[in-house]
């Protein structure tokens, strides 16, 4: 009886051993991290941010030339919009108020270039350039002339 007990005793051992190895996305740079798992399965996603800024010398001069609106074009889509006499005297955080935050989709990359272009109210291409996305972080991006 004894040796039947003990078998089944390591039986539920390594049951329970096999079921404390849990997969998931163990890369804490990830949106869908999961603190639990143990072992990476390729699951993970990420995002990467940008803040795109002006400040009061670019706010006059956009006004000089008669702008007084921007638009915001990541990839050829709009993102986002603002006044030009919406100006800030420092970099933004990503997410401020009033500022314009694109958070991009990497997919399961974690790092993506991107194109940008930055468009004024009489459709004139004003900015435009290449950025890179990186997962978990916020690229700041001051426009200047």
């Amino acid at each position: 009886m004894k040796i039947q007990n003990l078998l089944a005793a390591l039986f539920c051992v390594s049951i329970l051993a096999a079921g404390c190895n849990k997969e998931g996305c163990t890369d804490g740079n990830a949106t869908n991290y999961d603190s639990s798992a143990d072992t990476f399965d390729g699951s993970c996603q990420y995002e990467g941010q940008v803040v795109f800024w002006y400040d009061q010398e670019t706010s006059s001069d956009l006004d000089y030339i008669y702008s007084t609106s921007l638009s915001f074009h990541i990839d050829g889509q709009i993102v986002g919009s603002t006044a030009t006499s919406q100006y800030w005297t420092g970099a933004p955080n990503c997410g401020d108020d009033a500022s314009i935050t694109i958070t991009k989709d990497l997919g399961n990359v974690t790092s993506l270039a991107s194109t940008y272009q930055v468009i004024d109210n009489d459709e004139f291409v004003v900015w435009e350039g290449v950025l890179n996305f990186e997962a978990n972080t916020c690229l700041k991006v001051e426009l200047t002339f």
